[in-house]
């Protein structure tokens, strides 16, 4: 007779065969999705980009991003503190020099100009009335001074005629001494008209030499008034297409505020920003790559902002060939200045897998072209068109330098 097996052994023996089976489920179903897995992991290599390892030179260089700008733009500004009376060109126009563009409010400038005008006419007057003063003062003094001169002509006779006298025993000492008193103050005020002279011409002499120079200073400030009443008129100081244009008419504008903007379309320039963590590779005279889409252009560093601002430097880049057809006002390009070159150096092809130097890893095809496999590499200096390789890869070798994220998680790759 079989022994009943207890309720609590059977419900051991019922969770076994629950959890055998449950196991050998997971395993075929792991089993499938590995397969299913390792099917769709082949790729075809014609949709990859690849590039071969090669030895040869790397142009050294960092990137920044440039803005094209006009490669000489003017900015005309109100002379006066008015309002806009009328515009005659607008944006976009084509304008020769001498172009007049748009109408100040003169009406306020024009009285303030007459005003110094009448001034200048006043001060020109008093000029000349001062001219005429001192004509006549020093006139007065020489005229006293020729007085005093005869004066003393009569003094020294006498002088000589009492001596005379005296030296016959018909003269008296005291006689004498009278006439050479009267003669010797002759002297003194003969030297004190003429010193006086002396004085009053230099101080006069200078007094004109500053009316003069007031009335220069003058002059020059109401020449400048009438250059500001004559560039209210804003006209274009030479050839070009106004890029801006004050339009609004009524709008009140203050001294030295834009009105207008006048650019060369003809010729580029790069205005390039980049962080000041690389100032030391720029400098100027240096060589600088531009890439529009798919065109390259050659350019060189003109100029650099001596002061970083915000962790940013700023250079100018002007390109070799400035009208080239790629080149249009407001267009943001990439901008690869070089520092250096590498000879010989191990490179591939630069792509969006580098992302600066170090460890990485890429796809390796296989010698039989069967498999790509993953590697890892370590990547060195960068131009914008090749990355140096610093071990890892062999001369010869195909790299695929296409966008692998999709495959991040695959080891090997199957080639169809």
């Amino acid at each position: 007779m079989d022994r009943e097996i207890p309720k609590e052994e059977r419900r051991k023996r019922l969770r076994r065969q629950v959890l055998v089976g449950t196991g050998i489920v997971a395993v075929g179903f792991a089993a499938v999705m590995g397969l299913t897995r390792w099917a769709q992991s082949g790729v075809q290599l014609a949709d990859l980009k690849t590039s071969t390892v090669e030895r040869g030179a790397i142009e050294v260089s960092v990137a920044a991003v440039g803005r094209v700008v006009p490669a000489a733009e003017e900015l005309m500004t109100s002379p006066i503190t008015s309002r806009i009376v009328e515009v005659y060109c607008k944006e976009g126009d084509s304008v020769a020099a001498g172009t007049p563009i748009l109408r100040l409010d003169l009406q306020s400038t024009e009285t303030s100009y007459r005003k110094l005008l009448d001034e200048e006419q006043m001060k020109c007057y008093q000029l000349e009335q001062l001219r005429l003063n001192n004509l006549t003062r020093l006139s007065d003094l020489q005229m006293n001074i020729r007085v005093s001169e005869m004066k003393l002509n009569r003094l020294e006779v006498e002088l000589r005629n009492e001596r005379y006298l005296d030296s016959l025993g018909s003269g008296t000492t005291d006689k004498v001494r009278q006439a050479e008193l009267a003669y010797n103050t002759g002297c003194l005020e003969l030297e004190q008209l003429r010193q006086q002279y002396t004085n009053e011409q230099q101080v006069r002499e200078a007094d004109l030499k500053v009316k003069n120079l007031e009335l220069e200073i003058f002059r020059k400030n109401l020449a400048e008034t009438r250059r500001t009443l004559e560039d209210a008129q804003i006209r274009a100081p030479r050839a070009g297409i106004l890029t801006y244009v004050n339009s609004q008419i009524g709008t009140q504008v203050s001294q030295g505020s834009q009105v207008a903007t006048l650019s060369d379309l003809s010729n580029f320039k790069l205005e390039v920003e980049m962080a000041d963590a690389y100032a030391d590779r720029v400098r100027v005279g240096a060589k600088a790559v531009i890439r529009i889409g798919t065109d390259e252009l050659e350019g060189r560093v003109t100029s650099i902002t001596p002061l970083s601002k915000d962790g940013i430097i700023s250079f100018v880049v002007h390109p070799l060939d400035p009208r080239h057809r790629r080149l249009r006002s407001g267009l943001n390009a990439d901008v690869h200045v070089v520092g250096s070159v590498k000879d010989n150096a191990l490179r591939i092809a630069n792509g969006s897998y580098y992302l600066g130097s170090g460890q990485t890893q890429l796809f390796v095809l296989s010698p039989d072209g069967q498999t790509l496999n993953r590697r890892t590499v370590r990547l060195g200096e960068s131009s914008y068109r090749y990355v140096e390789v610093v071990e890892g890869l062999n001369p010869g070798e195909q790299v695929v330098i296409s966008d692998m994220a999709r495959w991040k998680e695959y080891e090997k790759l199957k080639v169809e």
